[in-house]
């Protein structure tokens, strides 16, 4: 008896050093979470430059309960679909209420850029709601609605220098015939169409001529309200400007697609077609799955792939995948803000 009534107390004193020794938070699961009643899975949203300022849903769910008057903070939550949400977009925060009505598809658009997704291409997102009343209670968690959406490739505002010549009426102020600096180099780049065999123009900064810059001696140095700069013919050409050293080229280039998925892999191009009227270079054709790019003049001096396999080209870029046979209608655009492609299997 007296052994047993040892024991008892050598339990209980362990069980009290080990209550001192340890702080204990407890974390309570408790009630039952809202349910996302708007909008419904499966719909697809298309987000254009012209609606940027509508209105993303509304998203709206039924209120989480807990089984006592509580206040309850919702957060809406977004991931890429099959994503595990350790890292979510924030659509946003309300105290107390089930409907988040002030996420535009703009800023929609923008998050979904960020992550990685193109332009001009679909995508499948995760929505939740996260319920919250207090920081020792667990959170509750909605189940997730999966959406599909359509993003649009946001236009990038650079900084512009201004090519007036007789091809457009010699103005300066024209917002279409610019070269744009995508650097912060002061390097200033761009395509531009000159479609009369003896076209003369000159480079401006603003929309006047206060500020202009021509050609004494055709020597490739720009010159302060110097002679007009001629073009060696028709055509696109690449117009490069060096703000800092008063330097520039101009090259006349046609375009086309090299690489192996193209029928004559990495050993001849494939011409593409200029419309004139879109600004932009087409081709029609069959490809294997493999790589490619776009080059000008059937040479490496000038060719364009994409690092970030975004849909927007860079100088030297990364090969573009192709990832399945069949036929394709490949479109590249070179008279926007950013060089861009689009690639459509019929």
């Amino acid at each position: 008896m007296k052994n047993r009534l040892l024991l008892g107390f050598l339990c209980l004193l362990l069980i009290g050093t080990g209550c001192d020794d340890q702080t204990f938070e407890p974390v309570l699961q408790a009630g039952t979470s809202g349910a996302i009643t708007s909008p419904g899975g499966e719909l697809l949203f298309e987000l254009t430059e012209n609606n940027t300022a509508d209105i993303f849903g509304p998203i709206t769910w039924t209120a989480s309960e807990y089984g006592f008057a509580a206040a309850v903070t919702y957060t809406v939550e977004m991931d890429l679909a099959g994503g595990d949400f350790s890292d979510p977009e924030i659509l946003g925060t309300l105290n107390g209420g089930t409907s988040l009505e002030d996420v535009t598809k703009g800023e929609l658009n923008n998050m979904l850029l960020s992550r990685g997704v193109a332009g001009n291409a679909d995508a499948d997102i995760d929505i939740r709601i996260k319920s919250e009343i207090a920081d020792d209670v667990a959170p509750l968690y909605s189940d997730i609605v999966t959406l599909g959406v359509r993003t649009f490739r946001a236009a990038v505002e650079y900084p512009k220098l201004q090519v007036p010549g007789d091809y457009q009426e010699w103005m300066p102020e024209n917002t279409e015939t610019v070269l744009r600096e995508r650097n912060d180099d002061l390097i200033f780049d761009g395509y531009l169409y000159f479609p009369n065999p003896t076209t003369e123009y000159k480079i401006t900064q603003g929309f006047s001529w206060d500020t202009n810059w021509g050609d004494n001696g055709a020597d490739g140095t720009l010159d302060p309200g110097g002679d007009n700069i001629p073009a060696a013919g028709e055509g696109l050409y690449r117009i490069n400007v060096n703000l800092e050293d008063l330097t520039y080229t101009a090259v006349k280039t046609d375009w086309g697609l090299i690489g192996s998925a193209t029928p004559s892999g990495w050993d001849a191009d494939q011409d593409m077609t200029y419309n004139a009227e879109k600004g932009t270079w087409s081709i029609t054709l069959d490809l294997v799955a493999g790589e490619l790019k776009f080059r000008a003049n059937d040479a490496w001096d000038i060719d364009l792939g994409d690092d970030d396999t975004n849909g927007v080209l860079e100088y030297g870029g990364t090969n573009i995948p192709i990832a399945s046979d069949g036929n394709y209608t490949i479109e590249l655009v070179l008279n926007s803000s950013d060089y861009t492609y689009d690639i459509t299997k019929n």
